[in-house]
């Protein structure tokens, strides 16, 4: 007979992940999701927002769980939220893996025969992993798609300068032009601008915020043109070819490296796949050594050997340029 509680668990987890990402969407809209043509602030302005009231939100929601990180567990999805600009706050992301955890053990509940116990520890593995999945996700996705924003955005600030407009207008004319999530985040540092902070003060937090080198090139090209003078365009044009050559070789590398990172996936994963099949083909194939008093130790050091395995395939494939 085969047991089809591994696939149970499999698609739990699953719709952990879309209660997550269908919860967000229907609380902030469709202008969070970071695939629509006009970004979230200009949406927010269009609704009829103000612009200081926007520019708090949105300076709110993008430093709001970096504060938090003093909340204990907290402390390790906060970089990402951060990364990720969730607009859920520290204390609605842990409501929402509360509730997650609730839904995923009614799940398990009636639809496997696990104990209590058991139930328990699962329901708050896929809760809080379920979240921390969603989070990461969202995090890579909104990192990726600035990285390749920004080259067109920084030529396009090249082509406002060569027509004779200020920095704080060709700023702005990327923060109307572009969508999200780079958009966005131009559209703050505009605003900034236009309230009295200094531009190459604000892009340079923006880096840091979001750790990304080639902000920071940009960042410092602005204040070193602002204190010691030069053609700002020229400058610019040059840091956009730099950034396109930066990219070419990122993705020269993942093609070069692509089979060693998948090799490394398969050898972790295979011994979880192979006891996923075993119990699925034959699910007392464990039941005679279940009862030696050496089970439970051995399949800890089994455990502790496989997460091991994990660490140490992604350390060889992760290759550093």
């Amino acid at each position: 007979m085969i047991s089809i509680e591994p696939l149970i668990y499999i698609l739990i987890f699953v719709a952990v992940l879309a209660l997550v990402q269908g919860a967000y969407l229907v609380i902030f809209g469709k202008s969070i999701s970071m695939d629509g043509k006009v970004n979230r602030r200009l949406e927010m302005l269009e609704k009829g927002g103000n612009r200081e009231q926007v520019l708090e939100q949105l300076r709110k929601e993008m430093t709001q769980h970096m504060r938090s990180q003093s909340i204990p567990v907290y402390s390790l999805l906060a970089d990402k939220a951060q990364k990720a600009n969730i607009a859920f706050t520290p204390v609605q992301l842990i409501m929402i893996m509360v509730l997650v955890t609730g839904a995923a053990y009614v799940m398990l509940s009636f639809l496997t025969g696990v104990g209590f116990a058991v139930r328990i520890v699962i329901a708050v593995l896929m809760g809080v992993g379920g979240v921390y999945v969603w989070v990461s996700r969202t995090a890579n996705k909104r990192m990726k798609m600035i990285g390749e924003q920004l080259p067109d955005a920084v030529e396009l600030m090249v082509r406002s300068l060569r027509v004779g407009h200020p920095f704080s207008s060709a700023v702005s004319i990327v923060a109307n032009e572009v969508p999200d999530p780079l958009g966005t985040e131009m559209g703050m540092i505009s605003d900034e601008a236009a309230y009295g902070r200094d531009m190459g003060e604000t892009l340079k937090a923006m880096a840091e915020r979001l750790d990304n080198q080639d902000l920071r090139f940009l960042a410092v090209a602005v204040t070193i043109q602002q204190t010691s003078g030069g053609n700002l365009a020229e400058i610019l044009d040059g840091l956009a070819k730099v950034i396109r050559a930066r990219f070419r070789l990122f993705r020269r590398v993942a093609a070069i490296t692509a089979e060693a990172k998948w090799s490394g996936n398969l050898l972790s994963g295979f011994p979880i796949l192979a006891l996923l099949g075993i119990n699925l083909v034959r699910p007392d194939y464990f039941d005679e050594v279940a009862k030696s008093p050496f089970f439970i130790p051995a399949c800890l050091v089994v455990a502790f050997f496989l997460v091991m395995n994990i660490i140490v395939m992604r350390a060889l494939v992760d290759i550093k340029v």
